[in-house]
């Protein structure tokens, strides 16, 4: 049985996903800062402001986690398919 190397090409080793989401999470922080509500707004602003924030933050947490969970089911069953 032949083993063949792939070479890893430029791709392979940036993890276009997680910078993604690392931006997504940026982006909620500033926007939250935009829409930082003023004295005048009613008490229940800021914290459901707060509260969609990170929400959203982790969301974006859990969706990078699975991410990495298939990455690592994907490198498990090319291993295992080696084995074979």
């Amino acid at each position: 049985m032949r083993h063949e190397k792939g070479k890893a090409t430029g791709t392979d080793r940036v993890d276009w996903k997680g910078i993604g989401y690392l931006t997504s999470i940026a982006s909620v922080v500033f926007l939250g800062a935009v829409a930082w509500p003023g004295p005048e707004e009613p008490d229940w602003v800021l914290p459901a402001l707060i509260a969609g924030m990170v929400l959203s933050i982790l969301g974006m947490g859990f969706r990078y986690m699975s991410h990495l969970q298939e990455r690592r089911e994907i490198r498990e069953a090319k291993a295992e398919a080696r084995r074979s």
